[in-house]
């Protein structure tokens, strides 16, 4: 798909999904501010396009617990993390340039700022709100939670899948299978399976 058709349609994609669901946004904001004490809003620096670093955007699900000081999700972070609504402030991400709504999904510092050879390709792309890595893995916070060493299971296992399949993409992407990968996230954050 050509770069530019591209960025029309992460524009037009954006603006019509905010003017969609701003309400839903600014409820599910007004819902974290309650439930976690805080302003609502997750910021951390991700590796976004080239390698460039950027701050992306989420609705905060974590809350700190008071008596042990340690950190846990929220009762409303649940429900927003199962339905995806803390990733909708990503829309702005995509406004501003940094993010795609198709594409690899944003890392920290230390996975894709460390590929090597042809895996290297995947940083020309922009990250994205939605990709085939993230459909397959979806349940991902689950599917740690059970492994005995949930940190190796993902650098050994969970990252260079997902690295294969944004691979693959970046050879593949095209308009038409952008748009499938959009219609199976909606049917996967509305109807828990694909369309």
């Amino acid at each position: 798909m050509k770069p530019t058709l591209k960025r029309i349609f992460d524009v037009l994609f954006s603006i019509i999904a905010l003017c969609l669901f701003f309400w839903v946004i600014l409820i599910a904001w007004f819902m974290a501010v309650i439930d976690t004490s805080t302003n609502g809003i997750f910021t951390q620096e991700r590796i976004g396009q080239y390698g460039k670093r950027f701050r992306i955007y989420k609705l905060r699900t974590i809350q700190k617990i008071h008596d042990s000081g340690e950190f846990q999700i929220s009762r409303t972070g649940r429900v927003l993390r199962n339905f995806k609504l803390d990733e909708l402030p990503q829309l702005f991400n995509v406004l501003k340039g940094e993010m795609s709504i198709v594409g690899p999904r944003p890392d920290i510092s230390g996975y894709y700022d460390l590929l090597v050879g042809e895996n290297r390709k995947i940083l020309e792309l922009k990250p994205g709100l939605t990709s085939l890595a993230s459909l397959k893995y979806c349940n991902e916070d689950q599917l740690l939670e059970k492994q005995p060493s949930p940190l190796v299971y993902n650098d050994q296992v969970l990252f260079p899948d997902k690295v294969q399949l944004n691979l693959d993409y970046y050879y593949q992407q095209s308009f038409c299978g952008d748009l499938k990968i959009i219609l199976k996230t909606i049917g996967f954050v509305f109807l828990k399976r694909p369309i």
